[in-house]
């Protein structure tokens, strides 16, 4: 070393004493700093966020808590970005600690949706229109339960059927609510007897999106997903916050109790439990007529969700649940000790149920999926002395295989087996000519093929074809195709349609057959539902600096035969059902507006515009075109959000409004009104 530097000159020996200088100083000028990577809205932890210097001299990512350390000076310049969120610059400071709230892109613009193709991708790669709702916007609008958070979705309406017990189901476009699936995970977990118990107990914070398809999903998820399907996707347990709470009371006296907690049982084990509490025990009568307004209700509501870690990053979890309600609706005075006596009116249901869910991958090279849901429902109730006891058990397992052959082809192959056990004490299950009681148990098995092909940078082509075989209608074929044109950036064009067909159960789907004073009178033995669906959906998306704008836009139309409506114009004093001899269908568009300003100020405005009527023969051959009762013929929904950041602040103004629905009258001198009034309810 000596030698080296007797050889330089005086010029270069300064120069590398002032380079060893700038070393030393910049060296003691570097330091470690530790930050946070948070969602700037819920203010859950960011995990997977790249952090980088802007020089690129240093590189990290956050873990699952959204925490990062990363070694560098005062007034350097860090880059932070995420799947999902802006990019966001952050200049270091004196502090050590660094708190990054990053903000969301457009929420429902690009989320990862598996519920149109049982595979994950990208919403605007999806070939079907799927609408992704976070819990974000559930939290909007204040509700014990996701069933009446729904009701601020553009196009989707929870109905109450019966005001005095809370009976309900989920309208989407307006068709009733057996015609949508619900599943939790992917996985079909409800049916006729509980159409809308998938949507209630499940807190909010435990849920990571809501995906909806409106139209035909017939053909991955069976062939009774006819007007549209909810899908719940529940979060992973490695990524759910480690405990969260939510307590809410409203001046009508309902308490709701949400609570979750994440822990480890084990290395290889991440669990998840929730627990949903409500109690609404104080009646009510505002309007006079000497009965409940609200039916009172006390349930609660058990789930778990538990993640194996496996090689590869195998899939291996379970979900269970239960279940619990106890609500009664009736005159004023009634009590428990009047429960199925002709004394005082009341109506009083106890429900159980439990669900299990799992889904395996199988340990090969190919990805194989083995997926099953099993469920339990007991309802014990009384429709003042009419007494209801229903029993039912359904256990669904499938098959999947995912393939991708020449680059351009992604095959799912799939087996799908269904057993369905149904007891009640009505007519439904007995044998009039014996007398005996005679559950209902039917196997359907079933197999599906999918091609997604992509013949080239703009289009995609999914062709579907489900067959099911039931044991007294046998074999159901329900074709579905869907093509996707990507027309320019920003730009893209949905084509959905498929076929449905649907074997009603009366007494698990009409809940006016139990309950009311009008007989039931069913003339003849009832035929399957056909129908054929289509669905064509259009979005833009554009952004001018601060300013984002999203369109979609669809239009729609379902065409039945054989279908099922109750009459209730022929006979006062009867509910008449029957195969309709003729066709019926729903058609209409619905538009959605989504404005982002700044991640400051958000809006989304939709507005649906529909008509459902029925065509039938009458005595004398003649067609005659009505619409059939509780349909609105347009709705509107809206949901404005201001934020603040800098404290965690947030204003939200959400609604919706809904136009007269013709309403069953008892004769021609029935002197309520034939349709509603004009109805809104916001928050």
């Amino acid at each position: 070393l000596k030698i080296c530097l007797d050889r330089l000159n005086m010029k270069q020996k300064l120069a590398i004493v002032l380079c060893l200088s700038c070393l030393v100083i910049t060296g003691r000028a570097q330091r470690i700093i530790n930050g946070r990577v948070i969602n700037e809205q819920s203010r859950e932890p960011v995990s997977g966020a790249s952090v980088m210097a802007e020089d690129s001299s240093a590189y990290t990512i956050s873990d699952i808590n959204g925490n990062f350390s990363i070694a560098t000076k005062a007034g350097a310049v860090l880059q932070i970005s995420s799947t999902g969120f802006e990019r966001k610059k952050v200049v270091v400071g004196e502090s050590d600690f660094i708190l990054v709230p990053v903000s969301p892109l457009q929420v429902e613009l690009d989320a990862i949706v598996v519920t149109g193709t049982m595979k994950a991708v990208r919403r605007s790669e999806s070939p079907v229109a799927v609408e992704v709702y976070t819990p974000q916007f559930l939290k909007k609008n204040p509700a014990p339960s996701i069933f009446e958070s729904l009701q601020n979705i553009n196009g989707v309406r929870p109905q109450l059927n019966c005001s005095v017990c809370n009976t309900g189901d989920i309208h989407i476009n307006g068709l009733e609510g057996p015609y949508t699936m619900i599943t939790i995970d992917g996985m079909p977990i409800v049916s006729s007897l509980a159409s809308v118990y998938g949507l209630f107990g499940i807190p909010t914070q435990l849920i990571e999106r809501v995906e909806i398809v409106k139209g035909p999903a017939s053909g991955l998820y069976g062939s009774e997903a006819i007007g549209g399907l909810i899908n719940i996707i529940t979060k992973l347990p490695d990524k759910a916050p480690r405990f969260t709470a939510n307590i809410m009371t409203t001046s009508w006296l309902e308490h709701n109790i949400d609570a979750g907690i994440r822990f480890k049982a084990g290395k290889k084990i991440n669990s998840l439990l929730g627990v949903n509490y409500f109690n609404y025990q104080h009646p009510f009568d505002r309007n006079n007529d000497h009965f409940t307004d609200i039916a009172l209700q006390h349930r609660i509501s058990v789930f778990s969700k538990t993640n194996f870690i496996r090689k590869y990053n195998r899939t291996a979890s379970l979900a269970g649940r239960y279940f619990y309600e106890d609500r009664w609706g009736g005159d004023m005075q009634w009590n428990k000790q009047f429960r199925g006596t002709d004394s005082i009116y009341g109506e009083s249901i106890y429900t159980s149920r439990w669900e299990l869910i799992g889904n395996y991958q199988l340990p090969l090279s190919e990805k194989i999926m083995a997926s099953f849901s099993a469920t339990g429902h007991s309802q014990n109730s009384y429709y003042g002395t009419t007494p209801y006891f229903g029993d039912q058990k359904i256990v669904f397992a499938q098959l999947t295989w995912d393939k991708l052959l020449f680059n351009t082809h992604s095959i799912l192959l799939g087996s799908a087996n269904r057993y369905n056990y149904y007891d009640d004490n009505s007519t439904a299950t007995l044998d009039t000519l014996t007398g005996i009681n005679r559950p209902d148990k039917t196997f359907i098995p079933g197999i599906f093929l999918q091609d997604e092909w992509k013949p080239g940078a703009k289009h995609l082509l999914l062709m579907g074809l489900r067959y099911d075989h039931h044991p007294v209608h046998k074999g159901i074929f329900t074709p579905r195709l869907a093509w996707k044109w990507s027309v320019k950036d920003g730009q893209v064009l949905r084509l959905n349609a498929g076929t449905g067909f649907r074997v009603v159960s009366l007494f698990t789907e009409e809940h006016a057959a139990l309950t009311g004073a009008r007989a039931v009178d069913v003339q003849e033995s009832l035929k399957p539902e056909r129908s054929y669906n289509v669905n064509l959906n259009y979005t833009w998306y554009k952004k001018w600096k601060q300013l984002g704008l999203n369109l979609d836009a669809s239009v729609w139309y379902s065409h039945f035969m054989n279908q099922i409506i109750p009459d209730y114009d022929t006979d006062p004093n009867k509910i008449i059902y029957k195969n309709l001899d003729g066709f019926s269908g729903s058609k209409g568009v619905s538009l959605n507006i989504e404005l982002n300003h700044a991640n400051r100020l958000k809006g989304l405005f939709g507005i649906t515009l529909q008509e459902v009527k029925k065509t039938e023969n009458d005595s004398r051959g003649n067609k005659t075109t009505i619409r059939p009762v509780l349909t609105e013929r347009w709705s509107g929904t809206w949901a404005i959000t201001y934020s603040i950041p800098s404290i965690a602040f947030t204003i939200d103004y959400t609604g919706n409004v809904y136009g007269p629905m013709r309403l069953p009258l008892l004769s021609a001198t029935d002197p309520r009104p034939e349709f509603s009034p004009v109805w809104s309810i916001q928050n």
